[in-house]
């Protein structure tokens, strides 16, 4: 079998570090990337400039690419009327523009190819949506969307595109988490510091998950409880949500 030839954004720790692992032990060519030092090349996934350049470097080294992984993001939060509008756009910049710049810059690419694969690293928060996160819920969520329209668009063309929509696991997200809603945020840093399974454990299942063709994919047992109860009893799962918003009063 070719080994794959796979470009990961935000490879420097976490999930895209494991992810990366993950796909060496394969025997895949990784180009691991990130704005932090220790990767293969540096790419800020805010710059056009930096995706036009990791886009030659694949071109020169692999003259194609088989999977591309839109992991980078940072994380923020908070109260509707504590967040700023500046929060808004620093991670509507971030977590959404730049899973849009990276998709446009190899997309013509993939559909030359005739063949490839997009995956998208969102959260759960793409499909359950706690008070206190808006502006990281409605973010997660266009990710998703994007996603799901563009597995559709380039159907024809032989390429897929998966998001992964994970519930809270331990990572190093929570050291880069601004904002003015601080009160919401320790709340938020305490929930992935506690959490049972590290990006190793997610990283397994997502590779697991796209072996099996998942287009959607929930890599632990809490994202797949929420979501499902979303899905099965609306009512559990609004009163739920709203208990929860009850508790972010005694902040």
């Amino acid at each position: 079998m070719t080994p794959q030839r796979v470009l990961i954004t935000g490879a420097a720790a976490g999930l895209g570090a494991a992810l990366a692992a993950a796909y060496r032990t394969r025997g895949a060519d990784v180009l691991a990337t990130d704005v932090a030092e220790g990767v293969d090349l540096r790419l800020d996934v805010t710059s056009d400039d930096d995706w036009a350049a990791a886009r030659d470097r694949v071109e020169r080294t692999w003259g194609g690419l088989d999977v591309l992984i839109n992991n980078a993001g940072v994380a923020g939060g908070g109260r509707l009327d504590v967040a700023g509008i500046d929060e808004w756009r620093w991670i509507t910049e971030v977590n959404l523009f730049g899973m849009v710049r990276g998709t446009r810059t190899f997309v013509p690419m993939l559909k030359r190819q005739r063949a490839g694969l997009i995956v998208n690293v969102a959260s759960l928060a793409g499909l359950v949506h706690p008070a206190g996160m808006a502006g990281y819920n409605a973010v997660k969520a266009a990710v998703v969307a994007l996603t799901e329209t563009t597995g559709h668009e380039l159907a024809a063309y032989g390429v897929r595109a998966s998001v992964v929509c994970p519930s809270y696991f331990r990572t190093g997200l929570m050291e880069n988490l601004r904002g003015e809603d601080q009160a919401f945020g320790a709340v938020v840093a305490h929930l992935v510091a506690t959490a049972p399974l590290g990006p190793d454990d997610i990283a397994t299942e997502v590779l697991a998950a796209l072996d099996r063709g998942e287009e959607l994919i929930l890599p632990d047992e809490a994202a797949r409880a929420a979501y499902d109860l979303k899905l099965r009893d609306r009512a559990a799962y609004d009163e739920q949500m709203r208990q929860q918003a009850d508790r972010l009063r005694a902040l």
